[in-house]
């Protein structure tokens, strides 16, 4: 994470032969200063100490300023690239269930496996504060690392900042990922059609309402950690079970609720959902009575929103239920024909309201 620290994937075998060895520096400060920044030994040595030494892999130590990959290789696990960024802000850095390293990692994943995508390598920009301690920077690259092992994906190149005191909160995040589309699979939110499927794959609203109480300026308590976790396995999965998924995306800020009416929009359908047959902890649930929130608002960062044909309904859920990200799983909805463009929440006490685009921001700085 040199102004631009990367893994020259085409050559690892090549340099491993020639010894090409990892550096060894090592970070003598106990917090972040503007020398870290400067392209000098400091910021030599923060890159060599926590972030080559986290992310672990010798070739990095070559610090060339791109990632090469075999044309070839890449075809071998599909036909179509997915590319995709992401940024994370969140506030406070780490929460219960996760902190903003998982989130960098986890984020970027899941958004190029709601293509139906293998994701493979992803790169990290950081923007450091003057100030920021550098026990806290390697926490937060530890938990990139365990993630992005959980994911399956490769950190192959990166970019380090650092900004004077007050010009930013700490610690930002930039991912991008790559991955790769299989043959035959083409997910799209247009794809929804009368008579399909919606299946989640978990409960409603936690990361929302864990970040709600880490933050813990309204004296609410309650046991509820973030459902952040990569889904690239969970979708590989499902696909297995039916190549004809038509949409799939991750609900993370908007919630549910947004999610569905993209849908709805994009493929000029109507979508109902049960309320009955949404996920969703007693925790989440008395949380929002009390603050008056909407849990189908609230952001996830594990959860996803799948639309499926009906006939396979039954087939992708098993699939889902049988992996540790789907064991709750659970058909909250059907596609219709009309009102075309309109989410429709049916209620338990047998009456129907529509459900619209978030207006605002329940909650800001959510990842």
């Amino acid at each position: 994470m040199n102004d631009n620290v990367t893994h020259n994937a085409t050559h690892s075998t090549a340099n491993t032969e020639l010894g090409l060895r990892r550096r060894s520096g090592k970070v003598r400060d106990s917090h972040i200063n503007l020398a870290h920044g400067s392209g000098g030994k400091a910021m030599r040595d923060l890159i060599e100490d926590v972030f080559l030494g986290a992310f672990d892999n010798p070739v990095l130590a070559a610090m060339e300023d791109q990632a090469v990959f075999s044309l070839a290789e890449l075809a071998q696990h599909g036909d179509r690239l997915a590319f995709t960024t992401d940024t994370f802000v969140v506030d406070p850095l780490f929460f219960p269930g996760g902190d903003i390293g998982t989130l960098a990692v986890a984020g970027t994943v899941n958004d190029l496996a709601m293509s139906g995508a293998r994701p493979l390598f992803l790169s990290c920009g950081v923007v450091l504060e003057e100030g920021l301690s550098v026990d806290i920077l390697r926490r937060v690259v530890a938990s990139m690392q365990r993630t992005a092992q959980q994911a399956g994906v490769s950190i192959v190149t990166g970019d380090t900042k650092v900004v004077e005191r007050g010009a930013a909160d700490k610690l930002f995040i930039n991912t991008a990922g790559i991955g790769i589309v299989p043959h035959g699979v083409a997910i799209s939110a247009k794809n929804a059609r009368p008579g399909d499927v919606v299946i989640v794959n978990g409960y409603l609203g936690d990361h929302g309402t864990a970040i709600l109480i880490a933050r813990n300026q309204l004296g609410v308590e309650c046991a509820v950690e973030s459902d952040c976790q990569p889904l690239g396995s969970l979708v590989a999965a499902m696909l297995a079970a039916s190549p004809d998924i038509h949409c799939l995306r991750d609900a993370t800020r908007g919630g549910v609720a947004t999610v569905l009416n993209e849908f709805a929009e994009s493929a000029n359908v109507a979508i109902r959902i049960q309320e009955p047959a949404l996920p969703l902890r007693e925790e989440v649930k008395g949380t929002c009575e009390i603050l008056g929130l909407d849990p189908l608002y609230l952001a996830n960062e594990g959860l996803l929103v799948a639309i499926v044909p009906a006939a396979q309904a039954a087939r992708v859920l098993a699939a889902m239920r049988a992996h540790p990200a789907g064991v709750h799983s659970a058909i909250i909805g059907e596609v219709t024909q009309a009102p075309a463009g309109v989410v429709v929440l049916h209620t338990g006490f047998g009456g129907q309201r529509i459900v619209d685009m978030l207006v605002g921001e329940q909650l800001p700085r959510i990842c």
